[in-house]
């Protein structure tokens, strides 16, 4: 007995959401383990000690480009024709990277190859949470999105244990995790509302439209600066807390593997606590505000962590990682904001771009070290940051439930 459509929908929609959430998996696996196995990798390659600190945020930097390049690329390619092309694409692209990475023997070929890896994961969050968005019903649309962050997020968890063994290993384990993915994919389908809009004369992906009217082009503006907190605690509290917990005396060695898992499993617990929170009071900016709130006084006890044990740095950290699990609130407010024309673009580049952010971060932070030391700086980090996201958060409207069946006119 064959199955009734509405059961056949059904089942194809958690299919979705199952390989969404796979996708980010995969796609927080890599951004994190070059954070994971930086000093033992740049140690392996030949790097002095004194050079780790500044040839890793050399590599970072250049993984972040790819990241905003690829931003760029897939967001249009997924309007232009379709979302799954992009999720196959990107994850085919990773793959080759991934595998290419655990080859390298110079910090030239390490940084550019991290390049073209990111340039590769680049479509996989934004193309999978525009999917699930336009899938779902609008109502229903936030346990999908916590659905992809909180199954994603244990990525970073993944790419700890690896990274506990050898980095080249660990590189070919995420290489081989992307082509599995890639096989899962065969069984999805493309988004209903793309399939409608694609089927007409309307400008799909281009990416001219966010910029040729100054009121969309704030809103955008404000969907990447509202989550420019979540990014300087990944890429300077956590991964540079060997060099933090230095400063504040620790009379043990803190080790940045810890503290990405630790983390990203806390943000996985905060991201149910986001998506549960935003479902119960109807309010994703709500939710922003409360868990914006929580990054502040979570960093701030760390940088007043004295002394700091090991054990007080795994609480800590999961701690942080609770207070920046709104990660995939930052992208489902996004993909709520604009048309269907533009939707993936926009989706596949705030969060690529919000990544981004970590290269001026990165040179701003570099630029205070110099003056004020480790703590200093990353309190004014965080409280400048924290400046700039309330004021984009304020910038945005309720998006909650909001119909997105609509286009972007030009």
């Amino acid at each position: 007995m064959t199955d009734s459509p509405a059961v056949k929908i059904s089942r194809n929609v958690i299919l979705l959401v199952i390989v969404a959430s796979l996708g980010y998996f995969v796609d927080i696996y890599d951004l994190m383990i070059f954070s994971i196995v930086r000093i033992k990798s740049l140690h392996d390659i030949g790097i002095a000690d004194n050079d780790i600190r500044s040839q890793g945020v050399y590599v970072i930097n250049m993984q972040m480009f790819g990241l905003l390049l690829g931003g760029l690329l897939w967001g249009i390619l997924g309007d232009k024709l379709g979302r799954i092309k992009v999720l196959f694409g990107s994850i085919l692209l990773y793959s080759l990277a991934n595998f290419a990475n655990g080859m390298v023997h110079d910090i030239n070929t390490y940084a550019m190859v991290r390049f073209i890896g990111g340039i590769g994961l680049a479509g996989e969050l934004g193309a999978g949470i525009t999917l699930v968005s336009e899938a779902l019903p609008k109502e229903k649309r936030g346990y999908g999105t916590m659905t992809v962050g909180v199954i994603g997020l244990f990525g970073a968890v993944a790419a700890g244990i690896a990274g506990k063994y050898d980095w080249r290993t660990a590189y070919y384990i995420g290489g081989g995790l992307g082509m599995i993915l890639l096989l899962l994919r065969m069984g999805t389908f493309e988004s209903g509302l793309y399939k409608n809009v694609s089927a007409t004369k309307i400008s799909k992906g281009n990416i001219l439209i966010l910029f040729n009217n100054w009121r969309r082009f704030l809103k955008y503006l404000s969907c990447i600066l509202m989550g420019v907190q979540i990014w300087f605690v990944v890429g300077i509290i956590v991964t540079l807390s060997p060099e933090f917990a230095k400063d504040l005396g620790a009379k043990e060695t803190i080790s940045a593997g810890t503290g990405v898992m630790c983390g990203y499993a806390g943000a996985a617990i905060g991201n149910v606590f986001a998506s549960t929170l935003a479902q119960f009071t109807k309010s994703r900016k709500l939710t922003m505000l409360v868990f914006m709130g929580l990054t502040v006084l979570s960093v701030s006890l760390f940088l007043n962590a004295k002394g700091i044990t090991n054990n007080q740095f795994i609480l800590l950290c999961l701690f942080m990682g609770v207070a920046t699990g709104y990660f995939a609130t930052v992208v489902t407010i996004a993909a709520e904001q604009f048309g269907t024309n533009i939707r993936a673009t926009v989706t596949t580049t705030v969060p690529n771009f919000i990544r981004a952010t970590l290269i001026p971060i990165n040179a701003a932070f570099g630029f205070l070290v110099t003056r004020y030391g480790m703590i200093k700086s990353g309190y004014i980090i965080l409280f400048a940051l924290t400046a700039i996201a309330l004021f984009a958060l304020s910038r945005l409207k309720e998006s909650f439930s909001k119909d997105l069946d609509y286009v972007e006119i030009e």
